[in-house]
């Protein structure tokens, strides 16, 4: 792997994905209870939006420690919406399908998230 950094955010695929998930539960939440809509609906939406943000500012940031720091808080809304679909899962505002295929997206996302954590931290 080069040790140079990205040249935009659009070119990685964790912010690429990040993306597709994040419109995939505004589209969820939009069916959820309209009681909801300042609760749970609008965390889901700031922590998913959370994620593709802080990659795209951290590929934007100077340096790979810089871009670390954005990665780490874009794992930490990851297991932020990953709670919040547990508990949106147990009072059914989404069926046991779409959670699973939402929850395996989100691990799928740490995942990706590590490896680029690990990919940075070589080109300290």
């Amino acid at each position: 792997m080069s040790n140079e950094l990205p040249r935009s955010h659009r070119d990685l695929k964790v912010w690429q994905i990040s993306l597709d998930v994040t419109e995939t539960l505004y589209r969820l939440t939009a069916a959820w209870p309209k009681h909801e809509q300042y609760g749970l609906v609008s965390q889901v939406r700031r922590a998913a939006v959370s994620v593709p943000a802080n990659i795209a500012e951290g590929a934007g940031r100077r340096t790979p420690g810089e871009f670390m720091h954005f990665v780490g808080i874009a794992r930490g809304s990851l297991a932020e919406l990953e709670t919040l679909l547990i508990v949106a899962r147990r009072l059914e505002y989404v069926d046991e399908p779409t959670y699973r295929a939402i929850f395996n997206d989100l691990l799928e996302l740490g995942r990706m998230a590590t490896g680029l954590l690990r990919s940075l931290e070589e080109r300290r």
